[in-house]
């Protein structure tokens, strides 16, 4: 390879690098709004935006695609991963289950450590072996999108065919990405078509994927203060990064208020959670003065669609919970509380 396709090749590794440790796009899969009063035909777009932004989708099939070496071959692969991240989407969604999207981040971009290391140093024809790792880390981008997409509060009905809907923009927004790289790759297939140019874009690959690995592992750690939270009252208010259970035949609880003896019904919760309710969490500990005001606020009128139970494992006193953020407070506040409340009651999303 000439000097000036290694400065060529160079310039775009560093583009790529650079692009990844930029903190704005370094969380690639990040879906924001809300999904409550979307019909099924706009989870289209919703999936084809979420795969346009999603450059380390794109990287790992432009890995697996250099990698196959043929088409045939990198269909088979390409499908297999489709596979995988179809199916855990899927089930996930319809089971409520749900995980930390930002540790699936970081695995997916050791994905792209994975395809490096794999082309550095050659398949050596275990293809089939190089396909069950595709499709392990397609089951976990699945399992790492459903959460992301519960998040937004689905709405019960229609709820599968709302998957299926944003699943096919997800595909589409997939083949759009490849035909990109077809063109791009028309544009440089000179410069790719040289033996040693494979192994420095494997290597690329690689060091892209530990770089946004680290820096996803570093902001999530070390995010800014103004980022953790905003002070109200006694409290301080977040994005929501606690995750609730929501079985399939989960429901709206019985009652509003659970006394300290009752167990909190976790599975309806996190079901009315998505129907725009407010979750409020007391530890059992509560005083009783303390618990009297906050049981008389949940049942009231004020206090509609808003539930309240104990968490014996809590360590703040109460805590609130909204589709999108949550309120903490290191002691009783109720006034914090309604404030709380009340905002989110009168944004759009939780209607």
């Amino acid at each position: 390879m000439t000097a000036g396709r290694t400065r060529i090749l160079t310039a775009l590794i560093l583009g790529i690098i650079g692009v990844v440790v930029s903190p704005a796009t370094a969380w690639a899969h990040g879906i924001g709004g809300s999904a409550a009063d979307k019909t099924v035909w706009e989870f289209i777009p919703l999936g084809i935006e979420h795969m346009l932004l999603g450059w380390d989708h794109l990287l790992f099939i432009a890995g697996i695609v250099l990698l196959a070496g043929e088409w045939r071959r990198a269909a088979k692969l390409i499908s297999v991963f489709v596979a995988g991240h179809s199916t855990t989407l899927i089930i996930a969604t319809l089971a409520g289950w749900q995980v930390n999207a930002t540790a699936v981040d970081v695995v997916i971009a050791l994905s792209l450590v994975f395809v490096g290391v794999v082309g550095w140093f050659g398949p050596r024809d275990r293809w089939r072996l190089f396909g069950a790792g595709v499709l392990i880390f397609g089951l976990i981008h699945g399992v790492g999108l459903s959460t992301r997409l519960q998040d937004l509060g689905l709405p019960e009905e229609g709820l599968l065919a709302r998957v299926i809907a944003f699943n096919v923009g997800v595909e589409i927004g997939q083949l759009l990405g490849i035909l990109v790289m077809l063109l791009i790759g028309k544009a440089v297939t000179r410069l790719a078509a040289a033996s040693n140019a494979r192994r420095p874009a494997y290597a690329a690959l690689a060091v892209t994927g530990l770089i946004a690995a680290s820096v996803l592992s570093v902001l999530a750690v070390t995010a800014p203060e103004e980022d953790r939270g905003t002070a109200l009252g006694a409290c301080t208010v977040a994005a929501r990064t606690e995750t609730f259970p929501n079985a399939a035949d989960a429901g709206h609880p019985e009652k509003d208020f659970y006394e300290t003896t009752e167990a909190t019904p976790s599975d309806d919760f996190g079901h009315v959670l998505g129907d725009g309710f407010v979750i409020v969490q007391y530890q059992p500990s509560l005083p009783a003065v303390e618990l009297d005001q906050l049981r008389a606020y949940v049942i009231s009128p004020e206090g509609t669609r808003i539930v309240g139970g104990p968490a014996p494992d809590q360590k703040q006193p109460v805590r609130a919970l909204t589709a999108f953020e949550t309120l903490t407070c290191e002691s009783f506040d109720l006034a914090a509380l309604r404030q709380f409340s009340d905002n989110w009651f009168n944004d759009p999303r939780s209607q």
